[in-house]
Parts: C-alpha cells; sequence; structure tokens
C-alpha cells in the first residue's frame, strides 16, 4: 500500500491563488509547492493540501473543519486575526476545558478551522481533519470511524468522548472522537442540531495509490453501499467524499507531448485506470 499521506482537498471557485496567500499567512510554515490554473497544492507543517479551482458549484462547510494544532497563543492569535476577516466567527477566542487559547473560525473561501493551543506531539500532527456527522448522518460517527479503521492500514480508534445524561446533544453519541488512519490523524464528532450542511465534494480526501491494484481495493471498498462519480471521485456510505488518483498522474499530465491526451482520457473514467492513462 502507498504511503503517500491522504491529502486533504479543497474546492474553490478560481481562488485556488488567493486561498494560498491567505494560509501562507495564517501559518508560516505554509509553503506552496505547485500552483496551476487548475491546481495548487501546499506543505501546511507537514501535511499535504490541495486547492481546486473548479469553480462555483461546490463550497466548503464546516462538516469538515480542521484542527490547526498551534503551540504558542502568539500562533494561535496570529491565525485567527488572518482568518477572521470576511468570515464567520463560530466560537470566539477564549479559554475553553479542552484548550488554554482555542477559536473555531470560518475563512472567506468557506474552510473552517479549529485553532487550538496544544502539542503537535501529543495530537500526533500540526493540521487535522474533523469530520462532523450531522443531518441524516447525526449518530454514525462511531461506525464510521470503525469503518475507515478496517479499510485503511495503520489504523485505530485512539479515543471515544460520548454525550453524557443532561449534556446538549443526544445521550451517548460522540462528542469528540480521535482516530489514526493510514498513520494520519483524525477527528469525527456527531451534531443532531440543525445546521443546514453536510458532507459534500466541497472538500474531499485524497488518496494517491501507486498500483492499479491499490486503486481497485479503495474504490471498490469505498463505493459499496456508497457512490461513483467521475474522474476518481466517489462518495463512501457516510457521504464523504474521496478522490482516488494513481502517483503517476501528475508526471503523465504534465508530459508536454500527451498530457492533454492524457487529460482527455481519464475526463472519460469514473476509476482511473493506469494502462488506459499510460497508453494515452
Amino acid at each position: 500500500m502507498s504511503k503517500d499521506p491522504i491529502m486533504p482537498s479543497i474546492w474553490s471557485n478560481h481562488e485556488g491563488t488567493e486561498t494560498a496567500i491567505l494560509y501562507l499567512a495564517a501559518f508560516p510554515e505554509t509553503r506552496i509547492k505547485v500552483s496551476t490554473p487548475m491546481v495548487v497544492t501546499m506543505d501546511m507543517a507537514g501535511q499535504p493540501f490541495m486547492i481546486l479551482n473548479g469553480g462555483p458549484k461546490y463550497r466548503p462547510n464546516p462538516s469538515i473543519s480542521f484542527f490547526a494544532v498551534l503551540e504558542t497563543k502568539e500562533a494561535v492569535a496570529l491565525a485567527f486575526q488572518q482568518l477572521s476577516p470576511g468570515g464567520k466567527v463560530m466560537m470566539p477566542l477564549d479559554t475553553y476545558p479542552w484548550s488554554g487559547y482555542y477559536a473555531w473560525v470560518e475563512d472567506r473561501f468557506g474552510v473552517s478551522w479549529q485553532l487550538f493551543l496544544g502539542s503537535r506531539q501529543t495530537m500526533g500532527g500540526a493540521f487535522i481533519p474533523c469530520l462532523m456527522f450531522t443531518g441524516s448522518q447525526a449518530g454514525k460517527a462511531e461506525e464510521a470511524m470503525g469503518f475507515y479503521t478496517t479499510v485503511f492500514p495503520d489504523s485505530e480508534i485512539m479515543d471515544l468522548n460520548r454525550y453524557e445524561e443532561g449534556e446538549p446533544d443526544t445521550t451517548g453519541t460522540i462528542k469528540h472522537g480521535r482516530f489514526k488512519i493510514n498513520g494520519q490523524p483524525f477527528a469525527a464528532m456527531d451534531s443532531s442540531f440543525m445546521h443546514g450542511f453536510g458532507f459534500s465534494e466541497g472538500i474531499s480526501l485524497v488518496i494517491t495509490c501507486d498500483t492499479q491494484a491499490e486503486i481497485d481495493y479503495y474504490w471498490n471498498t469505498l463505493t459499496e453501499r456508497g457512490e461513483e462519480s467521475m474522474c476518481g471521485w466517489l462518495k463512501d456510505r457516510f457521504g464523504v467524499s474521496w478522490q482516488v488518483v494513481p502517483a503517476i498522474l501528475p508526471k503523465l499530465m504534465s508530459d508536454p507531448e500527451r498530457g492533454q491526451r492524457v487529460i482527455n482520457a481519464f475526463l472519460q473514467m469514473r476509476k482511473f485506470d493506469i494502462a488506459t492513462l499510460e497508453s494515452a
């Protein structure tokens, strides 16, 4: 199995460069790796991110947010200062039981950040995707964590914190859970309140595969009771969007002689076929 990290992908309305510049200002450890009219890729303290210039069809929402684990109050304050303008403060910058300095903010591009003063070593990483199960998916966080930890290697459920009697959500559902898939930390929570949003293509998770067997495995496993889409995209049984892509794709697309033929070929595909791409 490929050891490439699972990469969050942010759908952008042709604002990929502006989005990346904002994150450079908010999180100084960020660097831009690739910037093209189609895609921007970044390294954010070791966690890869992708921004797709896909147009107005989708927009990120808080169903997938990112714990930004920051190790000084100054770093939390800087991120809050940069991300707040034009966005929405969902929880103000303050002291909370789970963190001495914390805020939840949605930036002007619709991406939600939980700015958290804490130890990256303890949390397992600097930027941790957090899945919120709302609407028809509320109450399924534990089931989803169990499913994902069977699909990916180097996976485990690390912590389950449930709502107790008298707390402001459904007793027994997940207030906060931590799990690891593919060696990476993730978080999950249930919320039965009426939010008006759910999982969508606005934020997807990219699995990079070295072989066709890997592509087949992830595609077949994640689409079971889910939904196939085009160009390597799918939705799993919980509505979370994934992209299952071959590692060789960027190299093939950048080939000046056959890059456009490769693009034309994969635009016709649902699940990627490496042999067809290589022969384009």
